[in-house]
């Protein structure tokens, strides 16, 4: 499984950004996946920031982005997007999406790195203030 993360760049505080990750070589199962999206400052540990559930679409969000961020999923194209508004310096990171896949991981390490098993290359956020 593939991943590949896109839309990062540079914007102005309290402006909106839109991150795509494409999943490929999921062989028609990225339905059955739990997707999330991580993010590292520089000097910092990477934290996690939604996820996405296969079932239901159930979301899940970090404190921090909570009313600012949307994660969402299209099954049919294999892709998982964050809508980001309101971006506010303390954002700036590399943005990372990641999989879960069969046999997934139990709920409560939806927020944990150890509970995702692909990983895309990152797309750096830059907010200026």
């Amino acid at each position: 499984v593939q991943l590949q993360a896109s839309g990062g760049g540079l914007v102005q505080d309290g402006g909106s950004l839109r991150l795509s990750c494409t999943t490929s070589g999921s062989g028609g199962a990225f339905n059955r996946y739990n997707m999330g999206w991580f993010r590292q400052a520089p000097g910092k540990e990477r934290e996690f920031v939604a996820t996405i559930r296969y079932s239901g679409g159930r979301t899940y969000y970090a404190d921090s982005v909570k009313g600012r961020f949307t994660i969402s999923r299209d099954n049919a194209k294999n892709m998982v997007y964050l809508q980001m508004n309101s971006l506010n310096p303390e954002d700036t990171a590399v943005y990372y999406c990641a999989a879960d896949v069969p046999p997934l991981s139990i709920l409560s390490s939806k927020e944990s790195i150890s509970g995702y098993d692909y990983w895309g290359q990152g797309t750096q956020v830059t907010v200026s203030s």
